[in-house]
């Protein structure tokens, strides 16, 4: 068995809210990107068995070159299982010629209540040993805080499945 890495952090949004945000196409784009990337979905398919095809883009890839390409990182990600509200579970496999990336690292983001918020945890096992612990711990506590921003403004948009 592979690296386990997680992160957490309390969103001030109800579950309802930050579960669909976990299966919008428009919102994964906004938030899901860490910071120094953005991200365009490819194609899209929110339901148990479907998924979706997403190409990262750094910024400035000077000092942190792609999987896919020197700019890029393009993952595949499929649903293995959706709980409404409580959890979503993605099996997410890099583009990558680097064998240090290749594998299937499952991402668990559970929602759980916590006051009027929500606490999510998102915990990635498997992930390949290509990928620095430091560094990908950063990203998911990035794109927490990307979801957290965008689900408590009062503009986030409702989500369209």
């Amino acid at each position: 068995m592979g690296r386990t890495d997680r992160a957490s952090r309390l969103i001030a949004a109800p579950q309802t809210t930050v579960y669909d945000a976990l299966l919008d196409r428009e919102a994964i784009e906004a938030w899901l990107p860490p910071d120094g990337m953005r991200g365009r979905v490819e194609w899209w398919d929110p339901r148990p068995g479907g998924g979706f095809r997403m190409v990262l883009t750094y910024l400035d890839p000077t000092d942190s070159p792609g999987k896919t390409s020197d700019a890029t990182d393009v993952v595949e990600v499929g649903f293995a299982d959706l709980v409404p509200g409580e959890r979503v579970v993605q099996r997410a496999v890099f583009e990558a010629d680097d064998p240090s990336y290749a594998g299937t690292m499952t991402m668990t983001w559970q929602l759980t209540p916590a006051g009027e918020g929500t606490e999510v945890t998102v915990t990635a096992t498997d992930v390949p040993p290509g990928i620095a612990q430091a560094d990908h711990e950063a990203g998911i506590a990035s794109s927490l805080a990307n979801l957290a921003s965008y689900v408590e403004t009062p503009s986030a948009k409702s989500p369209t499945r």
